[in-house]
């Protein structure tokens, strides 16, 4: 069955990707560290998406995350597996999980069929991904299902998520971004994260950001103003594009009625996640 166009984009913008994105802001991942030794929010945040890779250092995560500044990464990776081992970073990501998700949805959301119902079309849809090129989504792909619903649901939005990262990634080196101009070009179109966030989670400075910018102004691709350009708006289209080509099996193995129930159950769960205050208020960039 044939799904209606960016059907699978609209699910992951909107059931998939907020959902799993919640532990990277909740306090409970930060308590969780920090019981471990860990006090440090970024190498709090490398730790927890890096650690199904085992033990890696700075060039790999630098590699699979794409848009993280180098030697950011490597003020805390590998340092970080000193103090704590990746077994244990995953373990303190899923009690994580567990409280945010709790803590946002309240007990009746978390025992409702509909949620449990939501976690098996999500888990559905992973199995029509594939691990070949694909180094995160395999790595977490490789990490025992949980058996709790609300978990199950995070595990499949985690899997749903590296999985069209990972061919993001490769869409973004045909497209010819660079990492900055990626998250800048990418904070044009209004969904992207606001510089603040940029500077404070992946490690760039004003200096690389204006850089950025003056480069895809060069290029046709912003306007005087920051804003894109209708040369712009294409190039982000085209790359968005091959990134569905890329992830499209998932939600074609989901089939078009079961994506529609997964975009349905799932928007509303994300929904009363952010009007329970997931995200800071200033997260996405305003154009």
């Amino acid at each position: 069955m044939t799904l209606p166009p960016h059907a699978a984009r609209r699910c992951w913008h909107t059931a998939i990707n907020p959902l799993h994105s919640t532990i990277y802001f909740s306090p409970d991942l930060i308590t969780e560290f920090a019981a471990l030794g860990v006090t440090h929010r970024v190498a709090v945040n490398l730790a927890s998406r890096s650690a199904a890779l085992g033990a890696v250092g700075p060039g790999t995560v630098t590699a699979t995350f794409y848009n993280y500044r180098h030697d950011y990464v490597a003020e805390h990776l590998p340092a970080v597996w000193d103090t704590i081992t990746p077994e244990q970073a995953l373990a303190a990501r899923l009690r994580a999980a567990d409280t945010t998700l709790r803590r946002l949805l309240g007990p009746e959301a978390i025992a409702s069929p509909e949620l449990a119902e939501t976690a098996d079309l999500a888990m559905r849809a992973t199995e029509g991904c594939t691990r070949s090129g694909r180094t995160l989504y395999a790595a977490h792909a490789d990490l025992p299902v949980p058996e709790e619903p609300h978990l199950r649901y995070w595990h499949a939005t985690t899997l749903l998520r590296e999985h069209r990262g990972d061919g993001h990634v490769a869409a973004l080196l045909l497209t010819g971004l660079d990492p900055v101009e990626a998250l800048v070009s990418h904070a044009a179109t209004g969904r992207g994260m606001a510089p603040k966030w940029d500077k404070a989670i992946r490690g760039w400075e004003q200096a690389d950001l204006d850089a950025a910018t003056d480069r895809l102004r060069a290029r046709g691709v912003l306007d005087a103003d920051g804003k894109l350009t209708e040369e712009g708006a294409a190039l982000r289209e085209r790359l968005e594009t091959e990134t569905d080509r890329l992830d499209a099996a998932p939600y074609e193995h989901l089939g078009a009625e079961g994506l529609a129930r997964l975009l349905e159950l799932g928007g509303g769960f994300v929904g009363q996640a952010v009007a329970a205050g997931a995200f800071p208020r200033d997260l996405i960039a305003k154009v």
